[in-house]
């Protein structure tokens, strides 16, 4: 029995000592990064500076792979299906933490995507025409309310969509939804004054706001950023039911070791140090926010945790329930 125990024992040392073996010899061949988004996107542009950094440290190739369509989920099936700790998946956590209130069945378990690194967080800008006329969130409501029914607005989908959804059937706004398939059309219709409220990545807007053509009244973001001097967070505005942080992360498969996720994300986060890359995800209007695994998850989690109020205002049961 003795023998037995001791046996035991040994195997289960050796089995502990595995995943740092692992974590210290990874890669052993391409790393691929899956991406939702095309080429050319603010995760994209992320993506590839942050791969040729990491193939440099990583003394292997680093290849990014575009497979937007679907809300995400074109990306997040090729990913899930890979089933290989050098297939990864780069995504913002709003093409997914909505998924389950956006459709009866998900193709994938959500716990199949496995918290790695974050990256940063995307600063997420509400607009409006200047021919409105209003400078604030709380000016832009009481129009609403001093003309029910005449006002729209437009949103990405996903986590987005459903939280100002949500904020509208609480507050009792008669404001009208406009769904639109492609985000510069619904910035076009702001543009011309079609759209009253738009809410979408800023760099979408970037250029137009710049020009003048649209006025950016506040961000959706915990925090304010200097990419938007003296615009406030919808907190700050007192609408903190309105918070979304464009989180950007990357995500392993469920069961990769956690010392391996630990040693990506510490590598990430060498990478991120570099000035340039800070200046050039600046300019796509993302503010750098790198994260270990723990924080990561613990972001999506609070994200998860406020989409549950979200869905219990709208009456809508989560596919995972």
């Amino acid at each position: 029995m003795a023998n037995m125990k001791t046996m035991v024992g040994v195997v289960a040392a050796a089995l502990l000592s595995v995943a740092p073996m692992a974590a210290q010899t990874w890669p052993q061949r391409t790393v691929k990064f899956i991406l939702p988004l095309g080429p050319g996107s603010g995760a994209d542009i992320g993506a590839r500076l942050i791969a040729e950094k990491l193939a440099a440290r990583w003394g292997q190739p680093v290849v990014v792979e575009n497979r937007p369509g679907g809300d995400g989920i074109v990306a997040i099936n090729a990913f899930v299906s890979a089933h290989d700790d050098h297939v990864l998946l780069l995504s913002p956590s709003s093409a997914f933490i909505a998924h389950p209130y956006m459709y009866d069945k998900l193709s994938y378990d959500p716990r199949d995507l496995s918290p790695v690194a974050r990256i940063s967080s995307t600063v997420i800008s509400i607009s409006v025409p200047p021919s409105l006329g209003v400078n604030s969130l709380k000016e832009l409501f009481a129009t609403v309310r001093a003309q029910p029914g005449t006002l729209n607005w437009a949103s990405t989908t996903g986590a987005t969509d459903l939280i100002v959804q949500s904020f509208v059937k609480k507050s009792g706004l008669d404001i009208v939804r406009v769904p639109y398939r492609n985000p510069v059309e619904a910035l076009t219709d702001t543009v011309n004054g079609r759209v009253h409220l738009y809410w979408a990545a800023h760099a979408i807007v970037q250029a137009q706001a710049q020009a003048g053509n649209v006025k950016v009244i506040a961000i959706a973001n915990s925090e304010p950023t200097s990419l938007l001097p003296g615009v406030p967070t919808v907190t700050q505005a007192g609408y903190p039911d309105l918070t979304l942080d464009g989180l950007i992360g990357i995500f392993g498969p469920r069961d990769m070791p956690q010392p391996l996720r630990e040693r990506i994300a510490a590598d990430v986060k060498t990478a991120l140090d570099d000035s340039s890359i800070h200046s050039r995800l600046t300019a796509t209007a993302q503010v750098v926010v790198p994260g270990s695994a723990a924080e990561f998850a613990a972001s999506i989690d609070k994200q998860r945790a406020g989409l549950v109020e979200v869905a219990r205002v709208l009456g809508i049961k989560s596919a995972t329930q």
